[in-house]
């Protein structure tokens, strides 16, 4: 669904985040940055994707990564969900879509033989420099830390 692809400058954005504190990019100079996107805070699927990336937060910083969770959830909903299971990173509450959007994730989808528009469940993998590492389109929400750390 994304027009992003690997080795692609990834787009610049700022958002608030759960708490409404202004997340941007740049925040992440010089870091490695995981930002996934997911549908919907507290559904079963998104909720197994962020869990297992929360269960191995200890991981991904010992290696040096940052992660960061984005959907067009209101601020509300996803300080909820990050209080609920005690992430230990940001939610950006992307109401407007502008991130959503940035990165190419909102589009047409079907459930159960209904057609509408939401988030494509995608993750991106952004090294110190900013660019694209890796673009993961077919998210195993179980497992998905044995996606991105290799």
């Amino acid at each position: 669904m994304t027009h992003l692809k690997v080795g692609d400058k990834a787009p610049k954005f700022t958002a608030k985040d759960e708490d409404g504190n202004s997340i941007s990019l740049s925040d992440y100079a010089g870091r490695k940055l995981v930002v996934f996107f997911y549908p919907k805070a507290s559904t079963p699927g998104c909720t197994a994707e962020a869990c297992n990336l929360n269960d191995n937060y200890d991981r991904f910083q010992s290696e040096g990564y940052e992660i960061l969770g984005v959907s067009a959830d209101s601020a509300k909903r996803q300080s909820n969900f990050k209080n609920k299971y005690g992430f230990k990173y940001p939610l950006l509450a992307d109401e407007d879509k502008s991130v959503i959007e940035a990165f190419g994730v909102w589009g047409p989808k079907k459930f159960m033989g209904r057609e509408y528009d939401g988030i494509h469940r995608t993750t991106f993998v952004i090294n110190e420099e900013g660019i694209i590492e890796d673009v993961i389109t077919k998210v195993k929400t179980k497992a998905h830390t044995a996606q991105i750390l290799l």
